[in-house]
């Protein structure tokens, strides 16, 4: 098998050849078909997330070097242990990587992602920058349908945290009105996804000028610049007061901050970006307007079973994705941390 891999944070991706793994149980064999780049990629490649204040959380520990990521997969099965049914060789399937220990309260309730002894691909163990992956149970394989792989993988993270995000404020924003804060990958995912999940009015918000008109051009009724002196006042203007509800798609101290200035009262900011750095807010106005603000990790396998069913339904916008060859794995992440890339790049065995 070959893979592209770092042998220290922050240091080029190589690329090594070795043995496939055998299977046993209720394990999986696949041959990576396509695999998409994310911006959490940049930060496990790094080792850290920014805290602000120049603080970092330290992600190194539990995982070993040389180490494969990639967490958005679609495959084809080439091997499957002895336990396994539901499957068989030759199969075309995409992957949940946001596998848990299975075992513990948090996995048993269904939110298998949140594990504190997680196993999930491309993070914990290796993933998908690579011609072959091993995934522990079959469970974790979804028929895509007829849809192309490139748009499958894609569903996996980008299109599974902004639905699952899109689901923690639909309560608020059906038939209101939705800020969405940074229209990149994951994003402009969640504006694919939105008109399937909610009623609301739109709304996006982004620095750069070619993601607002992507923005635009992906359902949104109106695109600001946030960092804007004038923006906080035409946008309150424009919406009549503020949103009921914002979505975070970067998760910077600017963005937090703008998101949770222009909710209106009962409004609801969801926190999806891992940009980095804080923000702090009067606490009065928690009460007072009577907002409340959450994290959102990716999503559940059930979010993602419904994700899939929809997306095959035909119901989902298309998104912009650009493929390129595995071996460009490196030169992708570099582009991606630099902010040269719209939509999502998929790469391709």
């Amino acid at each position: 098998m070959k893979s592209y891999q770092f042998e220290e944070y922050g240091a080029p991706l190589v690329e090594k050849t070795g043995s496939a793994p055998s299977v046993s149980g209720e394990e999986v064999l696949m041959d990576v078909t396509a695999c998409g780049v994310c911006h959490s990629d940049i930060h496990i490649w790094e080792g850290y997330f920014d805290l602000g204040n120049e603080r970092k959380l330290d992600i190194r520990g539990g995982r070993e070097l040389p180490h494969t990521l990639g967490h958005e997969i679609v495959g084809t099965v080439t091997a499957v242990g002895e336990k396994v049914t539901d499957v068989k060789v030759g199969d075309k399937r995409v992957v949940y990587p946001w596998i848990g220990c299975g075992e513990c309260p948090i996995c048993k309730s269904g939110e298998e992602q949140l594990c504190n002894r997680p196993r999930q691909l491309g993070v914990d163990v290796a993933g998908g920058y690579s011609d072959t992956l091993l995934v522990p149970h079959s469970r974790y394989l979804l028929d895509y349908g007829s849809l192309s792989k490139e748009l499958a993988c894609t569903y996996t993270c980008s299109g599974l945290t902004a639905y699952s995000a899109l689901q923690k404020v639909k309560s608020r924003a059906d038939g209101g009105k939705l800020l969405v804060i940074g229209a990149g990958g994951v994003g402009l995912a969640g504006m694919a996804i939105a008109k399937s999940v909610t009623d609301a009015e739109i709304y996006v918000a982004d620095i750069d000028p070619e993601k607002r008109e992507a923005g635009i051009k992906a359902g949104a009724v109106a695109a600001i610049d946030p960092s804007d002196p004038a923006a906080f006042k035409s946008f309150m203007g424009m919406t009549g007061g503020g949103v009921n509800a914002t979505i975070d798609f970067v998760g910077a101290e600017s963005s937090a901050a703008f998101g949770a200035k222009v909710l209106t009262k009962g409004g609801k900011l969801v926190i999806v970006g891992l940009f980095g750095g804080g923000f702090s807010m009067p606490l009065p106005m928690f009460p007072i307007k009577a907002i409340s603000i959450e994290g959102s990790y990716v999503g559940n396998l059930q979010e993602m079973r419904e994700l899939m069913e929809l997306a095959k339904a035909g119901k989902l916008n298309e998104l912009s994705i650009t493929p390129r060859p595995m071996k460009e794995a490196y030169n992708t992440l570099e582009d991606l941390r630099a902010g040269k890339i719209v939509g999502r790049v998929v790469l391709q065995s």
